[in-house]
This record gives structure tokens, sequence and C-alpha cells, in this order.
């Protein structure tokens, strides 16, 4: 098999990756112990599109490799508002992990614990309170995250669902914000 080296560079696709965990695993064979290790990745361009991979090998940087070509070949989109928080507030799940995502206003940065936070600085959010409930362990906390981020949904597909349109979405918004000003005055 060729090398990938000439194929493309890390840096120049316009993808950050994130390692988020390295587990040594063993394999017991006739002779003692065979060492490898287990990466998992999470990749994304900043601007909305992430996603994550596993590798394994028996080097670590050959881990890391796969993991990052696995995470390349499954991205998703995550709708972002003002391309810093998410439009609304959502909850996912894997196993026994469970994630809740809240938007979150200007400023307020990434508050979210170790494998959600590489998820989140890779999608490219940068106001976001999350906490997770339940498993700790990473890979379960990255899906998790996923499938939370995999529900959220952009006001316009969601006025679309309903019939109407955006700017009439967006006002019963600021009315219930408190934000528009009564007929009255």
């Amino acid at each position: 098999m060729a090398p990938r080296n000439d194929r493309h560079d890390d840096r120049d696709d316009g993808f950050v990756d994130k390692l988020v965990h390295i587990n040594r695993v063993a394999k017991v064979v006739k002779g003692g112990r065979r060492f490898g290790f287990a990466a998992l990745v999470v990749v994304g361009d900043l601007k909305g599109r992430v996603g994550f991979g596993h590798g394994k090998a028996r080097e670590v940087p050959e881990a890391i490799r796969k993991a990052t070509e696995a995470a390349k070949r499954d991205l998703i989109f995550v709708p972002l508002r003002d391309a810093r928080t998410l439009h609304h507030d959502t909850e996912g799940r894997h196993g026994a992990g469970k994630v809740i995502l809240r938007a979150a206003e200007a400023g307020t940065g990434i508050i979210a614990g170790g494998p959600m936070r590489a998820v989140f600085e890779a999608v490219g959010m940068h106001d976001v309170v999350a906490k997770s409930l339940g498993s700790s362990n990473p890979y379960n906390m990255v899906r998790a995250t996923f499938d939370a981020l995999k529900q959220a949904v952009h006001p316009k597909d969601v006025a679309a669902r309903r019939g109407l349109k955006y700017s009439t979405l967006q006002a019963r918004r600021r009315d219930l914000a408190g934000v528009s000003v009564s007929a009255e005055d």
C-alpha cells in the first residue's frame, strides 16, 4: 500500500484535531503480552463541522493518524447561533453517559469537562454550558455529546417544518424573551 503522507497535511485541509484519550491495550499471546494503543480523536473545522474517530495500532502516532482519518470520514454539521453557541438547549445519551448542553450568553466561555470541551473547541463554539451525568468514560461522553449535537436544529428548519416564516418565528422568540416593545407604549 502506498504511503498516505503525500495526500494531505492535517493543517492544509482546514481541520483541527484534538486528542481526547489514549489507552494502552494488551493482547495476551503465547509468549506474553503484546501492547498496543487505542486513540480517540475529535476533528473539526471551527465553523460547525465536527467528527470523532477511534484508531488502534502498535504505536501511538499511527493510532492517532488512524483515528484522525476515521473522524474526517464521519463529520456532522452543528448549526451555531452567531457562530458562537447553540440555538437551543439539548440532551444526549450513549450507554450510561448522559450530557446536557445549554446555550449561553456571549462571554460565558466553554464550561464543560474534558472530552466535551474538546468537541466544543473543535466545532468552533465559544459559549456553552454542559453537564455530564452518569458515565465518565471518554468514549461514552463524546458519543453522548455528538448525540446531543445531532439533535440541534436551526430555527429556519423549525420554521419550515411548522410552515411559518423565519421572521415570524424570530419575532415570537423576542416576544417570549421580553425584548420587544408592547403596542400600548
